[in-house]
């Protein structure tokens, strides 16, 4: 979907749309058009379309009113959002392949039109580049969206949200892809791609140099496939020079099978989405670099495929992680913790940050918990835990925080190793959150992101569809935002 900003409409556009607060439909709209949405019982509430058609500089043309909610609403901005992106889910497919949004008498800033554009940007993604025999009508044909009547700097406002929307367009599409297509190698190549020419500096480890560092744990993971792991970091200067970065490291274990503690067959091509804390990390930070944050950061993903053959893993086996802690393996399907602390260590020993945040798909355990409603939070920090919860709250990326403390740490120990990657059934996700801590230095701020149930979604939300959500990458630039920008 491109968006572009006019001084008028183009006079042969055939689709134009108005955003209406909630019981201000305007006096000025054609009778046809206030009748019909009176008698449909439009009262522009948030979500509500109504479409109508009128004949305009002597062309048919569809009109369409997207409902705002109510102008004094605490949660506006939301709102705002949920209108654009309810216009996206209605002419998506519409056969019509350009629209005009009018702002004129919707009384909003710069800052809320430039929300609105940003829903209907999220809502019109699509993944459709292997469906060859998609019926005509199932077809996206919305191309292009010409903005007229907008407020006095939407055009700049937009810059900074149209680099959000391209890091999450960017985190779906890594989440989307199959595992054969994304893998770690394709992976870090679509990275190098997606930055070429914007300043951020990449790293990337390879097998060997990895090796060499000491980790053990990363690699144990990976060493059943065909696919050698990576560890690739992005860093982005936009802040004080000299000034510690934050350090966002993500999970990128781009098909999870078990290992040889082998899933179920049922729902396995879900495990695509394994690599959902990378992929969220990853686009973060192409948003981050695209608005030109002024904050120094750092996007550390660690890449593996968790596959059984006669090189795999096994139960039982001990592995040295590059911290130097020895962890006993009790179950290969607890994998996304071996990357994890490999890559923490790595990032805390490279770049000495001033905190660190992980996200990562990291157990099943965290959606008995919470559902597909809220991801969850671990911290060593109170500060950096409300810091993360404001921003959730903000970006509509919501949190919720758990519990770690010593006494879970009992539950993880082992009888020959420093650590069991696995502990009981019970509290699933606070003994991983409880692993990964084990390999946090004292004295650094540190939170755990475990967004198992919110990456990948079987119903449409307000600003996506079925499939990959992008959910992380405005919850990081949030944050940023808020406590790295004043």
């Amino acid at each position: 979907m491109q968006i572009q900003f006019s001084s008028s409409a183009p006079k042969d556009i055939r689709l134009v749309a108005q955003l209406i607060s909630e019981g201000n439909i305007p006096s000025d709209l054609e009778p046809t058009i206030s009748d019909g949405a009176t008698a449909a019982r439009f009262k522009g509430r948030v979500g509500q379309v109504f479409e109508g058609f009128v004949v305009r500089n002597e062309h048919l043309t569809r009109v369409a009113l997207a409902g705002s909610g109510k102008v004094d609403a605490a949660n506006r901005d939301a709102n705002l959002e949920k209108a654009g992106a309810a216009l996206a889910a209605k002419f998506l497919r519409s056969g019509e392949t350009a629209m005009v949004v009018d702002f004129s008498g919707a009384d909003l800033s710069a800052e809320q039109a430039a929300k609105v554009l940003l829903g209907l940007k999220l809502r019109s993604w699509r993944h459709d580049e292997y469906r060859t025999t998609l019926a005509e009508d199932k077809k996206a044909t919305l191309e292009s969206t010409t903005v007229i009547n907008a407020p006095d700097g939407t055009q700049a406002a937009w810059a900074d949200q149209a680099a959000i929307a391209k890091g999450v367009e960017f985190t779906r599409s890594l989440v989307a892809e199959p595992a054969n297509i994304v893998y770690p190698v394709s992976f870090v190549e679509r990275c190098q791609k997606a930055f070429e020419g914007t300043g951020a500096e990449l790293t990337v480890l390879d097998e060997d140099q990895m090796a060499k560092l000491g980790m053990d744990a990363l690699l144990g993971v990976g060493q059943g496939s065909r696919q050698p792991s990576r560890l690739l970091a992005i860093r982005w200067n936009g802040g004080e020079e000299g000034e510690k970065p934050t350090v966002f490291v993500g999970k990128g274990v781009t098909f999870d099978t078990g290992g040889i503690s082998l899933k179920p067959g049922a729902g396995m091509e879900d495990m695509k989405w394994d690599m959902g804390g990378a992929g969220a990390v990853a686009g973060a930070m192409l948003a981050l670099v695209g608005r030109k944050a002024k904050a120094n950061i750092v996007g550390v993903v660690g890449l593996a495929e968790n596959m059984p053959d006669g090189n795999a893993q096994r139960p039982g086996d001990l592995v040295t992680s590059m911290s130097g802690q020895t962890i006993e393996v009790i179950n290969t399907d607890a994998e996304g913790r071996l990357v994890l602390c490999d890559a923490l260590h790595w990032a805390q020993e490279e770049f000495e940050p001033a905190r660190i945040v992980d996200f990562a798909t990291l157990t099943g355990a965290i959606i008995i918990s919470l559902g597909t409603e809220y991801g969850g939070l671990f911290a060593n920090d109170d500060a950096l835990a409300d810091d993360i919860l404001a921003a959730g709250k903000s970006s509509g990326d919501s949190m919720w925080r758990m519990p770690i403390g010593p006494a879970y740490d009992k539950l993880i120990d082992s009888p020959i190793a420093d650590i069991k990657n696995v502990g009981p059934r019970g509290g699933g996700s606070i003994t991983a959150a409880q692993f990964l801590k084990r390999f946090i230095k004292k004295g650094t701020a540190w939170a755990h992101c475990d967004i198992a149930g919110m990456v990948w979604t079987d119903k449409p939300g307000a600003t996506w569809d079925k499939g990959a959500t992008g959910f992380g990458v405005r919850l990081i630039d949030q944050f940023v935002a808020d406590t790295l920008e004043k």
